[in-house]
């Protein structure tokens, strides 16, 4: 069977990491401005929640708390049945299209383990979207902020809504706060990077088919997968732009309206590092065309010289999974709950 492998990046795409991004964002603190481009005025949390039928030993509820204003967000948490005191939590985070259901079964081995699991809908999405198609109403949404509306529902929005959500975890007398961990798939796992660079109650970090660069993918005619997640959105974008075939300068366009500084300062290469000195796991498909191996290659080599900056170099693992495109195998999930278990300790 092929061989699940650690692989170091070149020294030729190390160079473009520490040269090109550090003479780009020399002036700026990207933790900083991305909490300040995200920030809304706060709301009581007004946490809702009730018990479901429990299975196997476990106990299910349903919880809702406010994000903000407007925004109410749904969730699901899955516990050892009868558990006493604190115990360590890991947040699952579904990709474009899915919802918190999806993750009842990684949530449920997670319980198993010992761990609060809990998982919450993104932004239009699950319970949060009146849309009859999957991600239907997410794309519309994307496509009225290109057009000038005031959310970042393309990954931002979510991380506010993640960080909301640790505050709640932290006012759980169930859940030991410097303890919780964060797990995501695709979408879920870049907003699990963005949120564990820029949260620092995060703990522990586990993103799926995620981490990218989104600067390289736009310049090097590797774009077309991520933003075939969005397509709708996109196509209708160029429309309005006048742009009959869009490329990587459109590209720039584009995310530099519906999720700003997504390809410049807050892209892979300097958002990955920020999670150093905690424990970070990235999980890679080998031939995933939504997250191009040289953007990875330039993540992961920053992510490495700021860990080992750090002096624990032990704490930041690739996993490149061969001969996989973009799907999360059930032994990456495996893989994911023994890195918190090493970790948090449950």
């Amino acid at each position: 069977m092929p061989r699940r492998v650690l692989l170091s990046a070149s020294p030729a795409l190390a160079l473009f990491v520490f040269l090109a991004p550090a003479a780009m964002n020399a002036a700026t603190d990207p933790r900083a401005d991305f909490l300040k481009l995200i920030d809304r005025p706060r709301v009581a949390l007004a946490p809702e929640i009730a018990a479901t039928p429990s299975t196997d030993g476990l106990a299910h509820f349903a919880f809702s708390y406010a994000a903000d204003a407007e925004d109410r967000v749904p969730g699901l948490i899955v516990k050892p049945a009868n558990s006493t005191g604190r115990r360590p939590v890991v947040i699952a985070l579904h990709g474009t299209g899915g919802k918190k259901e999806d993750e009842i079964a990684f949530m449920s081995d997670l319980a198993r383990a010992g761990f609060v699991a809990v998982a919450i809908d993104g932004r239009y999405h699950g319970a949060r979207t009146k849309s009859a198609k999957r991600s239907e109403g997410y794309v519309d949404a994307i496509l009225r902020t290109f057009r000038g509306g005031p959310e970042h529902p393309f990954f931002y929005d979510t991380v506010w809504d993640v960080m909301r959500l640790v505050d709640y975890l932290e006012t759980r007398d169930d859940v030991d706060p410097k303890r919780i961990g964060l797990f995501g798939i695709s979408k879920g796992g870049i907003e699990t990077y963005l949120t564990a660079a820029v949260d620092l109650r995060i703990a522990a970090a586990v993103p799926c088919i995620a981490v990218e660069s989104f600067r390289w993918a736009a310049e090097n005619n590797s774009w077309q997968s991520r933003i075939g997640t969005v397509q709708a959105a996109f196509d209708a974008a160029a429309k309005d732009s006048g742009v009959d075939q869009p490329g990587g300068d459109f590209v720039h366009t584009f995310y530099s309206r519906v999720a700003p500084g997504l390809d410049r300062e807050f892209d892979g290469p300097a958002m990955v590092p920020l999670i150093a000195p905690r424990p970070l796991l990235a999980i890679n498909g080998e031939i995933d065309p939504r997250t191009p191996r040289p953007g990875l290659d330039i993540c992961a080599d920053a992510a490495r010289a700021a860990y080992q900056a750090a002096g624990v170099a032990e704490k930041f693992t690739l996993l490149i999974e061969p001969h996989t495109a973009h799907k999360v195998l059930p032994e990456s999930l495996v893989t994911a709950r023994e890195w918190f278990v090493r970790w948090l300790k449950p």
